[in-house]
């Protein structure tokens, strides 16, 4: 079959043998994602993409979930956490993941969604949570508490990057802002126009951090 001659600029070569992977087909349906988004989605696109019969990607993936889940894992080996300053305080290595975490889903907004509903269960991710646990273990963290720490900064990372996603696609609500000299330009219309969408996230992951050193956790 014939390649698809609106093929995204992002999608990758495919492998030299005449066998498609796993691999590379969950790279390819986040290229066609980052494209056209998650609703012109289709296992028949995919294939068409990268000049396959759209069957022969059932042999990789059962069906248009699984394949997701393949997408979130690819998302999950973007951040790439060998990276992390494993070796200082655990601070510093959490405080790192949630940057790289925010960077990675920032470039891909359309698959932002995709990565916050559904958990990521590669081998990659859950050899990086035992290593994240046993970090902070090791740092006097009791294993508990380090899962309740890490799943609080997952959240806040992500719900600040399906924010920003959001505004990235355009489909924020937005009104029309009174001017300067206007009555009705506020103490709130002033902070908004001292502001951006995404200036905060390091405030917040700040004080995150912060209170988890507290006793109290």
């Amino acid at each position: 079959m014939t390649a698809d001659p609106s093929r995204p600029d992002g999608l990758p070569e495919p492998p030299m043998r005449a066998t498609l992977t796993r691999e590379y087909l969950a790279a390819a349906a986040l290229a066609l994602i980052d494209a056209h988004g998650l609703r012109k989605f289709s296992m028949r696109k995919l294939g068409t993409a990268v000049g396959f019969d759209p069957m022969a990607v059932y042999r990789h993936y059962d069906d248009q979930e699984a394949l997701f889940d393949g997408v979130a894992d690819a998302l999950f080996t973007e951040i790439d956490v060998d990276a992390l300053p494993w070796d200082g305080p655990w601070q510093h290595m959490t405080r790192d993941y949630c940057l790289r975490l925010r960077d990675t889903l920032v470039r891909h907004p359309h698959a932002v969604p995709l990565f916050a509903t559904r958990p990521v269960r590669s081998t990659a991710a859950i050899d990086t949570g035992v290593k994240m646990l046993t970090k902070l273990r090791d740092d006097g963290v009791p294993p508990a508490q380090a899962l309740r720490m890490m799943r609080c900064l997952r959240e806040f990372t992500i719900g600040h990057a399906l924010a920003i996603s959001v505004a990235k696609l355009g489909a924020e609500v937005r009104s029309q802002k009174p001017r300067p000299d206007s009555p009705a330009y506020n103490v709130l219309a002033e902070a908004a126009d001292a502001t951006t969408i995404d200036d905060h996230f390091e405030i917040g992951l700040t004080a995150l951090l912060r209170g988890f050193e507290q006793p109290t956790l």
